[in-house]
């Protein structure tokens, strides 16, 4: 999978939460300060050729909408993370966030609750 740029992945994230858009939809609901129309259509276009987008032409308006869900691609990006940051390893990455402090026992917790549920209902 190709990776998104931070103004790509900006507007992947407005796409996900607003659904198929015309390029004026996407502009409203971009954070202040607005991107101007001709960057977002630009950045959409980029999309389209790079697989993430499609569109529906109506006359010379287009509506694009997404090729790949919110949670396909986040499951990809933190893969590629794991793989390129913690060797592979989830449990390194896990051990990272305990050291910086980023994660609590109870963050640890819920997490191997998780990990517990999910091996019961693989049974």
């Amino acid at each position: 999978m190709k990776t998104l740029t931070k103004a790509e992945e900006q507007i992947m994230q407005v796409l996900w939460k607003l659904g198929p858009s015309f390029v004026k939809d996407l502009v409203e609901e971009m954070p202040e300060p607005r991107p101007h129309y001709n960057t977002v259509s630009t950045l959409v276009k980029i999309l389209v050729e790079k697989g993430f987008v499609n569109f529906k032409a109506y006359g010379k308006s287009h509506q694009y909408y997404a090729l790949i869900s919110k949670d396909e691609y986040s499951h990809k990006t933190v893969k590629n993370l794991v793989k390129g940051y913690f060797e592979g390893s989830f449990s390194n990455m896990v051990s990272f966030f305990v050291k910086e402090k980023d994660m609590s026992v109870s963050d640890l917790e819920k997490l191997l609750q998780q990990i517990k549920q999910s091996k019961n209902t693989e049974k």
